[in-house]
């Protein structure tokens, strides 16, 4: 099999999530931007990753099905497109096909991995699954640069991770490169505009996998590499108020980066037919439902109704303990509430701020696996009365900051660390959420959050919390036997939540942190590290 690819799970960066399927089917975004490279997703659990650095790269890029109707893609009018890797073997008898017509739309393709065997084989080269699978580093031997290796080092290292491999290139293409176990690694048909990589450019492990992707991207395909998430703001509002027209719009604001941003682009395209209400259902951090009223309201101006709906939050989570009926609880109060509000303002459209993150965790999209479901994405109800409106629905979460930046949002609220829209309620873990257990973590996570500050680790950070287990352990505290709940800190580094390592906190700041919840804390008499990654862990622990 060409993949394999969980054997690189703990290796990979960026946005590639293990969870990751297909999270494709955003033909109507098309107009994002002139030029486009589309990822064609074969089952590779990182394909997305590869989305991602093409937009590094300054071009846009989507993941779409591997099977996307040929009429889809001409109506796209991409610059070119890539062929995803894959787990599969091209010989099993369920592997993905790669539709010949594929290669003959007259746009440039380039093949990685299972991308590059499919279209060899096809093509009438030879590939057989090789005595000895090739996974991580290996060294890549070049022999002809061609375009994709052009001004690269002959030898260079690369990632590997397949068993399949490509022994002989097809007719009329060149081969360029050999590895350690590949005799064929990389080949072309300038001619045809058909590339093929073995080794997998996306990750940061192939050194010079980005200059390839550039050259595919500009040598190519002709991208001019202009591309940025800010760019898109015009396009963004000309698409809200084609969709909006004169009615009237909500947004369901938490205070977090993604509402914070999505609101504020709705309002600059349709000024006060956007009304956000806050709903502060009991579950925020500290002093944190007067931060939003007083930044939105008092600073931007924006039409906010403030709901303060705790009580009937706690009502319905009474007895619940199951992680995702946690979540569907929340999001089905969320949407009633906002009902109870749109009531009175006759508004149609609610706002979400809606990341291309969330979609694939919720298993939206073709064949994508739900891990958890979101609260703005799988836990809607059904029966919702609102059509949404999701600006950002294809940005991963640093292009969603950029995006509030060049709108003018103040650095504190562009930078702010992630926050699950459930809140607190999915890190008390393994029990109900009542008041008790709330006040108790979010005491923790203020003490977190200060230390960390106070250490100049803040904007290093993707995410740090504080986790509540629903379970109690035996302390002794002031002479006495104490019987409390254990606080588990949890705090990773990342680029975009799709891989996470966890942070290597000083052991200074985490003694401060340990000492401070449990002396300052009545019911904390233990303090847990979660040295866990993503994958295999998720960041969150519900």
């Amino acid at each position: 099999m060409s993949g394999a690819e969980a054997t690189a799970a703990g290796h990979l960066e960026g946005d590639a999530a293990v969870e990751m399927g297909v999270a494709g089917g955003a033909a109507a975004d098309s107009d994002l931007t002139a030029q486009e490279v589309l990822v064609l997703d074969f089952g590779g659990q990182y394909s997305q990753l590869i989305a991602r650095r093409v937009r590094e790269c300054g071009v846009y890029s989507e993941l779409l099905p591997h099977d996307i109707s040929l009429d889809a893609l001409r109506e796209r009018k991409p610059n070119g497109i890539i062929l995803s890797g894959g787990p599969a073997s091209v010989y099993a008898d369920d592997a993905p096909e790669l539709r010949p017509e594929l290669l003959e739309l007259g746009v440039p393709v380039m093949g990685i991995c299972y991308g590059m065997q499919a279209m060899a084989l096809k093509l009438g080269g030879r590939v057989e699954q090789a005595p000895v699978g090739e996974f991580g580093r290996s060294n890549l031997h070049v022999r002809e640069h061609g375009t994709l290796l052009r001004d690269l080092p002959d030898e260079q290292q690369c990632w590997m991770s397949h068993r399949d491999t490509v022994y002989e290139p097809p007719p009329g293409f060149v081969a360029l490169a050999s590895s350690d176990e590949s005799p064929v690694a990389a080949f072309e048909s300038a001619e045809r505009q058909l590339y093929g990589i073995q080794f997998h450019p996306e990750v940061v492990h192939t050194p010079y996998g980005t200059d390839v992707l550039k050259r595919f991207l500009y040598d190519v395909c002709g991208a001019d590499g202009l591309w940025s998430a800010a760019s898109v703001i015009d396009e963004q509002i000309a698409r809200i108020r084609e969709q909006v027209g004169d009615g009237k719009v909500i947004c369901g604001l938490s205070g977090g980066v993604d509402s914070s941003v999505a609101a504020l682009l709705v309002h600059k395209a349709v000024g006060d037919q956007l009304t956000c209400v806050f709903v502060d259902h009991g579950m925020m951090r500290k002093n944190e439902a007067e931060q939003v009223v007083a930044v939105f309201r008092d600073n931007f101006h924006v039409p906010l109704i403030h709901v303060d709906a705790a009580d009937i939050f706690l009502q319905r989570l009474e007895g619940v303990t199951d992680p995702e009926q946690k979540r569907k609880t929340i999001g089905d109060q969320f949407i009633r509430t906002f009902e109870a509000e749109a009531s009175t303002l006759d508004a149609k459209f609610l706002v979400q701020g809606t990341l291309y993150s969330d979609v694939i965790e919720s298993g939206a999209g073709h064949g994508a696996a739900m891990i958890k479901s979101h609260h703005n994405v799988g836990g809607l109800p059904e029966d919702m009365d609102f059509s949404l409106v999701e600006p950002l629905r294809w940005l991963f979460k640093d292009e969603v900051r950029a995006v509030g930046a060049e709108l003018g949002m103040a650095e504190n609220l562009v930078w702010r660390q992630p926050f699950p829209g459930p809140g607190l309620a999915i890190r008390i873990v393994g029990g109900e959420v009542n008041r008790e257990r709330l006040d108790v973590v979010r005491e923790a996570d203020a003490i977190l959050q200060d230390e960390i500050r106070k250490a100049g680790l803040y904007r290093e950070l993707w995410q740090s919390f504080c986790v509540l287990p629903a379970i109690k352990s035996v302390g002794v505290q002031g002479d006495e036997r104490s019987y409390a709940y254990p606080i588990v800190i949890r705090a990773v580094t990342s680029d975009d939540a799709m891989t996470a390592d966890w942070a290597r906190l000083p052991y200074d700041l985490l003694e401060t942190v340990s000492k401070r919840l449990i002396n300052e804390i009545r019911g904390v008499n233990r303090v847990a590290l979660d040295i866990s990654s993503k994958p295999p862990a998720t960041i969150e622990w519900e």
